[in-house]
Formats: structure tokens, C-alpha cells, sequence
């Protein structure tokens, strides 16, 4: 998807957008690391990639569903987008999904970088504007 679909997503709610980033970066508690501001998009959940993994490798599927629930996310809806700093541990998170049995999921690669930077960006920090409290 593109910003200009997430920035109609904000007030459509269309999509869920589920951010891969860690916890800190989205709570906007630790520093992006690239020159930006650290928060997240107003409607967005969190689930940080590392979540997903052991040891390098995927947890099992049960695991991972219970990983998005645990976030508000339900791993097999079909509105799902993922995203994260620069759109390639989004790419994690799309993956996990798959395993899971969700196949549509979808990519908004511009990602954290290109939201933060837009003139007039909304950027929430904490629990603000979360659908749902995130762990």
C-alpha cells in the first residue's frame, strides 16, 4: 500500500496496520535509528519481529497466531498490512502471517521512514491512538 492509502486509513480504518518495529521505537521510547522521531501511525498495533522468533528460526504456528492476538491482531484477517522502520522486517511479520494461513497479507514499504518525515505527520507515542493496547 502506499501513504497515500495509510493516510486514509487513518480515518477509514479500511486496514489494520501492524508495525514491526520494537516495542520502544513504537511506544516512542527509544530512538529511531535513522534521524527521525520514534512513535507510531494512529490505528496501528504493534507486534515487534523478535517476538516471532527463537533461536533464528519461526516459533510454532500456535505460537505465532497467539503473538498477533496477544497484540489485538487477529492473524487470519484479510485487512491486514505490515510495516516497520523501512518496509523489510515488515517483511517478517508478512511471512509469520503466512505461516499462520493468512495469504493476504499486504506491504506498506514506505514503512515508518517515509511516515514520520511527511510534512504534518501524526505521530503518536505510549498507548495513543493504538487500537488496542499493545504488550
Amino acid at each position: 500500500v502506499t501513504l497515500a492509502d495509510v493516510r486514509r486509513n487513518v480515518a477509514s480504518r479500511e486496514f489494520t496496520v501492524v508495525d514491526a518495529r520494537s516495542a520502544g521505537r513504537f511506544a516512542g521510547e527509544a530512538p529511531e535509528p535513522r534521524p527521525i522521531p520514534s512513535g507510531h501511525i494512529r490505528g496501528s498495533f504493534n507486534v515487534p519481529f523478535t517476538d516471532l522468533l527463537q533461536d533464528g528460526f519461526f516459533k510454532s504456528p500456535a505460537e505465532l497466531a497467539a503473538a498477533f492476538e496477544r497484540a489485538g491482531v487477529d492473524a487470519r484477517a484479510d485487512d491486514l498490512v505490515v510495516s516497520c522502520g523501512t518496509g523489510v522486517t515488515a517483511c517478517v511479520l508478512a511471512l509469520a502471517l503466512a505461516v499462520c494461513g493468512n495469504d493476504a497479507v499486504r506491504l506498506y514499504d514506505g514503512s515508518w521512514s517515509e511516515w514520520a518525515v511527511q510534512d504534518g505527520a501524526e505521530i503518536l507515542n505510549g498507548g495513543e491512538g493504538v487500537g488496542r493496547a499493545a504488550p
